[in-house]
């Protein structure tokens, strides 16, 4: 039996929050071991941040999830849903970490989710037309 809606709308919100935990945990590492020099000291500072380990478990549970969903999901709705994290991203940034959005973000993001939403109406257009 093929999963339903359900399935998939927590999956993807699983996945995006996976993916949206471990760039803001990047972004954070980054922040609090500044400045960067490249050199041993400044990793050390880096291994000693914990979001740079929130990163990691973001990472490991993101392609947990998206292996999980890969069994089931169509691949193309798949690998484009699960580029959602850059919406997601630029808006968490914005409200935790108050980066200013431009109109050209705000664009971009209205592209992407519109560019989702018609991959999913074609690839569900393509299910009923096998049927």
């Amino acid at each position: 039996m093929k999963p339903g809606w359900r399935f998939y709308a927590v999956g993807f919100a699983v996945l995006m929050a996976f993916d949206t935990l471990s760039q803001l945990c990047f972004k954070l590492a980054a922040l609090h071991a500044a400045p960067f020099a490249g050199d041993w000291p400044w990793l050390l500072r880096v291994a000693r941040e914990p979001f740079v380990y929130g990163a990691i478990v973001g990472y490991l549970g993101a392609f947990i999830t998206y292996m999980g969903l890969l069994r089931h999901a169509p691949v193309g709705p798949a690998f484009a849903a699960s580029h959602l994290n850059v919406v997601s991203v630029l808006l968490v940034s914005a409200w935790l970490l108050h980066e200013r959005l431009n109109p050209l973000q705000l664009a971009g993001a209205a592209l992407i989710v519109t560019g989702i939403l018609v991959l999913a109406g074609a690839e569900r257009d393509d299910g009923a037309a096998a049927r």
